[in-house]
């Protein structure tokens, strides 16, 4: 099975990137050829006004990529063409293209913007669904794509457009989702249930139960609002335990975790570190906490914990909640709350024969939904319905 992968990187590097670099690499593996198409945000930088306008209308239709795919297709002839992201330098335009050669579309759903130009279903510290099944003009309001009112009209402009077309429903044969959470609100959005299959993403590393032995609580992401690390901070002010707090990443809310632990030095900031870095991390902590305040699409630091056996503390909101069983593989607490997290880590610190079976329970669970072995086998499975549902309609 040939298969030809698409994807337009962010000018801020993500989960969105490595999944497409991770699965490209694992087809390879097993045998596929893979023929890569990306374009990069970057290139945004050094467009001139009139660029940056044309590529706000390529947006929406984007005669460039459609030529440039349609030409791949058409020399490389795959089987199917799995696309990750393509705002909005490539555009819907490119599902057509492939429609036009009979070649089968695959589209994994990372985050909401199909239902949301702002794609977080979150905007000014709350959850926001206005935008949801209904026309975007929400989102123009209020500015929700870059902060800008003009890049905010294009993407709606882009998701009404292509909503009257049929392009969400027809050009596309199968949608990804990584948990059922999301699948039920593409579904309410109006993208037909029978497309969209849940399939949770990968950790491509080869690694080994840890033995949480480090004494801290580890925290992986982005230093932002919506991540919920000053949801994090308050709650740390607040527990009872000999437990240290390590934060890995950076983001806009540096200098308040750098204030935090300029003052309790049981708070350590590390910065960003490599994956073989945050991979030991995480067999060593104690738990891995995740206190999200928006809908996680998936959760990719849940999945990576659950690899070296190490359970999860989780706001109990979207996708993270539907990853950890509730005294299983972690625990959950409410999302913005900081008290009861401060309750979970006490209580996590404090029964140790619990969170041993948890560790145990962790790495199950990984093996069973998170291996390489196992979303290979998923990934084949989405190709060949989407294969099939382009012959069935021939």
């Amino acid at each position: 099975m040939k298969v030809l992968v698409v994807h337009n990187y962010y000018q801020q590097p993500g989960g969105e990137d490595g999944v497409f670099e991770d699965e490209s690499a694992l087809l390879e593996r097993k045998g596929h050829p893979v023929v890569r198409v990306a374009v990069h945000n970057d290139s945004i930088d050094t467009m001139s006004v009139l660029q940056r306008a044309a590529a706000g209308v390529g947006t929406i239709w984007s005669r460039t990529s459609y030529a440039q795919v349609a030409e791949i297709l058409e020399r490389e002839r795959p089987d199917v063409m799995h696309v990750h992201n393509t705002l909005p330098l490539l555009s819907p335009a490119i599902y057509h293209a492939a429609r036009k050669h009979g070649v089968a579309v695959v589209q994994t759903l990372h985050n909401y913007r199909m239902l949301c130009p702002g794609s977080l279903f979150y905007r000014d510290g709350k959850i926001c669904e206005l935008c949801l099944g209904k026309m975007p003009l929400p989102a123009v309001v209020h500015r929700c794509y870059r902060g800008s009112t003009v890049a905010s009209g294009a993407v709606a402009a882009m998701l009404v457009t292509h909503r009257a077309l049929g392009t969400w429903n027809q050009a596309v044969n199968r949608y990804i989702s990584m948990t059922d959470f999301g699948k039920s609100k593409f579904v309410e959005g109006g993208i037909p249930q029978e497309k969209i299959v849940v399939k949770p993403h990968f950790v491509n590393a080869d690694l080994r139960p840890g033995p949480g032995d480090g004494g801290y609580i580890l925290f992986v992401g982005r230093l932002t609002v919506d991540k919920g690390i000053n949801v994090l901070l308050e709650a740390w002010s607040k527990q009872k335990t000999d437990l240290k707090l390590k934060i890995a990443g950076d983001g806009p809310l540096r200098e308040d975790v750098l204030k935090v632990a300029a003052e309790n030095e049981g708070v350590e900031w590390l910065g960003q570190r490599k994956p073989a870095e945050i991979y030991d991390l995480m067999a060593s902590a104690c738990a891995v906490v995740v206190p999200s305040v928006w809908y996680e699409t998936f959760g990719r630091v849940v999945a990576e914990s659950f690899a070296v056996g190490t359970p999860a503390i989780v706001s109990r909101i979207g996708a993270i909640e539907e990853l950890v069983d509730e005294g299983q593989t972690g625990l959950h607490f409410s999302p913005g709350d900081p008290v009861e997290l401060a309750d979970k880590i006490n209580w996590m610190s404090a029964n140790h024969a619990a969170r041993d079976e948890m560790r145990r329970e962790a790495r199950r669970v990984y093996e069973e939904k998170f291996s390489t072995d196992s979303n290979y086998r998923q990934l084949i499975s989405v190709y060949r319905e989407a294969i099939e549902d382009v012959r069935a309609t021939a």
